[in-house]
Order: structure tokens, then C-alpha cells, then sequence
């Protein structure tokens, strides 16, 4: 499978195959702006890495206290793109991409990408729970990831990049069980959902360059998130329109 690096990121471009056939016509799209993006994916390698390292934090919300319900975690794949949807749930205050899950302090985004260090990319949410909940998160995650695909988020494929939901507190850990449970239930997919429910461990912000990345790079972001097949999977899956 060919790859390209995009900001740091190999950036595979799945066959139509890997997400259950052509979706939109993706393939010719892709062929057809391959050029018009190589000036793109070229100069996107070149973002800093070594100099940007990230710091370890624990899961601090407004007190700092590992048990805050003001403070929620998800992992959807490309922490990019978690964080673009997060950002547009009313009652979100703050998102912040990083790594969680693994065996190795203070882990750097080219060792979390090789799948070396057992972290998953994932986006720590900080929420005012006088205008949303974490049920009310659970509702808004869901439609932005696949659920139904192990150890893989659209063209980003590891155990990295695989769907969670990790948990705080006893609330939150029956809160995420019972969506899932009942997305499971409801009879929308015939596959099983292997979304995992988690408890949060130690999470480390990942570097600068990758806070608020579709902000300060939409070209880059746009490019990377259409020909990942994100939303053409997620009309898949989801039956929703292509964003």
C-alpha cells in the first residue's frame, strides 16, 4: 500500500477494498488530486519532531483532580481529527491531543506511531457539566469513529490508532459500557463493536505542532482528513452525509 508522510504522519491510501468498496467514487478522486496535493504532502513532512517533546501530565481537570467529571477522554484514530469534531460539541471548553494507554513515560509522537510503546492517540476533553455530560459526549463520539474495524481508524491502521473510551470513575466506566451496550443492542450493525472501554492512565499532551492542528494547518488537515477516507467511511457506516 503506498504512503505518503503527512506532518510526521505515513498517510496510506487504503484500496477500496480496506473500507468495503468505493464510497463517492474515492479512488478517481484520489488519482485526480494527487498532483494537485504532492506540493502539499511534500512540505508536510517537514514539521518539527525531536525539538518539540511532549510533557507528562496527569488527567487534570479545572482542580487538578484525577476524578474530575469535568474532565473526559476518547480516542478516535487521528488525533487531529477527534479533536476538529470535540471542538464542535456545545459545552466543550477545551481539547488537547496526546497519548495514554501505554508502558513508556513521556512518549514522543514517532515512537507512539511505530506501535512500540503500547499509548493510543487519543484527545483529553474538558467539558462544563452545567451545559453537557459525558453521556451527551458518548452521543457526539460514536458518529465520528468506526467501530466496527480492530487495531485500525480509516487509513491510520495499528493498535495506536484503535477506538476508545476511558473512564475516570465508576459513573463514567457504567456510562460508557451501557452506550456501547446499547449501540450494540440496537440493531444498526450486524458486525460486533470493538470500541474499548478503558480506564484512564496517565496522559501525556502530545507535541506542540499537533495542538489544534486543523486550525493552524486547514489546507494539510482538510487534504489529509478527505483522502484518509474518514468521511467517506463514516457515510458508510453511519449512513450520514459526506461532510
Amino acid at each position: 500500500m503506498p504512503g505518503f508522510c503527512v506532518s510526521g504522519k505515513t498517510l496510506h491510501l487504503p484500496a477500496a477494498r480496506d473500507i468495503g468498496g468505493p464510497v463517492g467514487g474515492r479512488p478517481r478522486a484520489l488519482l485526480g488530486g494527487l498532483l494537485l496535493g504532492l506540493g502539499i504532502l511534500l512540505s508536510a513532512c517537514e514539521q518539527p519532531g525531536d525539538g518539540s517533546q511532549p510533557i507528562a501530565a496527569g488527567p487534570a481537570g479545572p482542580s487538578g483532580a484525577a476524578s474530575s467529571t469535568n474532565v473526559a477522554i476518547f480516542a478516535g484514530g487521528c488525533f487531529w481529527c477527534t479533536e476538529a469534531d470535540f471542538d464542535k460539541v456545545p459545552g466543550v471548553i477545551s481539547t488537547t491531543s496526546g497519548y495514554i494507554g501505554g508502558t513508556v513515560p513521556n512518549p514522543t509522537y514517532k515512537q507512539v506511531s511505530a506501535g512500540k510503546t503500547g499509548h493510543i492517540e487519543a484527545v483529553q476533553v474538558r467539558f462544563d457539566p452545567a451545559k453537557t455530560s459525558f453521556i451527551k459526549l458518548l452521543a457526539a463520539f460514536w458518529p465520528t469513529i468506526d467501530p466496527l474495524t480492530p487495531n485500525r481508524q480509516f487509513c491510520d491502521s495499528g493498535s495506536q490508532y484503535r477506538s476508545a473510551i476511558f473512564y475516570y470513575n465508576e459513573d463514567q466506566k457504567r456510562q460508557g459500557e451501557a452506550s456501547k451496550a446499547e449501540l450494540q443492542s440496537s440493531g444498526r450493525f450486524s458486525q460486533p463493536i470493538v470500541t474499548d472501554i478503558l480506564p484512564a492512565t496517565e496522559f501525556y499532551p502530545a507535541e506542540d505542532y499537533h495542538q489544534d492542528y486543523y486550525k493552524k494547518n486547514p489546507i494539510r488537515y482538510s487534504y489529509y482528513r478527505s483522502n484518509c477516507g474518514r468521511d467517506a467511511r463514516l457515510a458508510e457506516v453511519w449512513g450520514l452525509s459526506k461532510k
